[in-house]
């Protein structure tokens, strides 16, 4: 059987590395693993985690799929200037500019969601000029509390019903339209299965929440008309879906399989996304060095962040040494086979993040090279 990098080797065999190929077949099985999980609640793609216009378009127009999640104003005008509907910035901005932006104009106004989780954020959004209104949507904090314990990301300060009412009357107060609500699990979504200790704290959690979840949105529902509850994340959707107040869920990593869904319990990506880099060089026995390669994903900074050589064995990384910012050394018995002007291939710790260090991706199906699409920074297009 054919591996993964023979097949992208031939399908890319005259294209220089660095590069990066998205596996058309492969994503679009994520694609529908993800919505198998869903188990019938759309589900909004996570923009962040695909960073390519091409991509984001192919899956918004597979059932089960339907808005963005995007996580800038000003990336949000720029999707809906070119014809997607529907998108939810799911993080605070104080971009004052693109927020106006987005009030002047009938249909931006009309299509983008912006999120508020204080009275600061409602201040700031009603001393813009709002010819047009806003939406907003109210973020809501879903980390497990056990006693003075906090298990989850540090995001919204709003937790209890009361806190959700309040923001959302002081938004209505300054004339902002409260159209949404979200719940991010990132301590059931965004971490591995590594241990019984973590499965515990999932399975406590995802009870916490489905209380939790029920009473906020129930509270919200009696001050404004919700159009849409967003929860969820990739790691979570088969979970989160079975909850009754949720009307969509949220996921993008999925799509591209990277390294940090590897030690999962309940599902498994097939690897969609990966980046050939050059051999230049071969240091001594048992090592060879790549041009380029120092992409370290986002989050605390440990192994768990750094891209993992894939489809060679007796391949890895110089502990030491990790990647670099203009060569990664490679160690191991498999070394032995690599020589200058080889390539190596590396599968990326988190999702969209690999697109900001490369202009395009090179659509492969099988062995074949379909397309070549730019990704965001393609577009000259940055967003933090």
């Amino acid at each position: 059987m054919t591996s993964d990098v023979d097949r992208w080797d031939a399908a890319t065999a005259d294209l220089q590395p660095p590069l990066a190929v998205v596996d058309l077949d492969a994503f679009d099985a994520n694609a529908a693993d993800l919505v198998r999980r869903a188990g019938g609640t759309p589900i909004r793609v996570a923009s962040k985690s695909v960073r390519c216009r091409s991509l984001l378009g192919r899956v918004l127009g597979m059932e089960g799929f339907h808005g963005v999640m995007a996580y800038a104003v000003a990336e949000a005008a720029w999707l809906v200037g070119e014809g997607l509907d529907d998108v939810f910035v799911a993080y605070p901005s104080v971009d004052r500019a693109a927020i106006a932006e987005v009030a002047a104009d009938e249909r931006l106004a009309a299509q983008v969601t912006l999120t508020v989780d204080s009275a600061e954020h409602v201040d700031l959004l009603a001393s813009v000029d709002r010819p047009h209104g806003l939406r907003v949507a109210v973020d809501v904090d879903s980390s497990l509390r056990l006693g003075r314990v906090h298990l989850g990301v540090r995001r919204s300060p709003v937790r209890t019903p009361e806190d959700a009412v309040a923001v959302a009357l002081a938004a209505q107060a300054e004339g902002l339209r409260v159209v949404g609500t979200m719940f991010y699990d990132a301590q059931i979504a965004g971490l591995p299965d590594s241990s019984p200790a973590v499965r515990v704290v999932k399975r406590r959690s995802a009870a916490s929440l489905l209380e939790r979840r029920a009473a906020v949105v129930g509270a919200l529902r009696e001050v404004t008309d919700l159009e849409f509850v967003n929860a969820g994340g990739t790691g979570s959707l088969h979970v989160t879906g079975r909850d009754p107040v949720v009307t969509e869920l949220a996921a993008g990593s999925g799509l591209y399989g990277p390294t940090l869904f590897d030690g999962y319990d309940d599902f498994s990506p097939r690897p969609a996304a990966a980046y050939a880099l050059s051999v230049v060089r071969r240091p001594g026995p048992g090592f060879a060095t790549a041009f380029g390669g120092g992409y370290v994903a986002s989050g605390p900074a440990s192994r768990s962040r750094l891209p993992r050589p894939y489809g060679r064995s007796g391949v890895g990384l110089v502990r030491r040494e990790g990647v670099g910012e203009v060569q990664t050394p490679l160690q191991g018995t498999g070394t032995r086979d690599l020589h200058v002007g080889d390539r190596v291939w590396f599968r990326y710790a988190k999702a969209g993040e690999m697109c900001e260090r490369f202009d395009r991706l090179h659509l492969v199906r099988g062995a074949q090279l379909l397309d070549t699409v730019p990704t965001y920074r393609g577009e000259g297009r940055n967003f933090g």
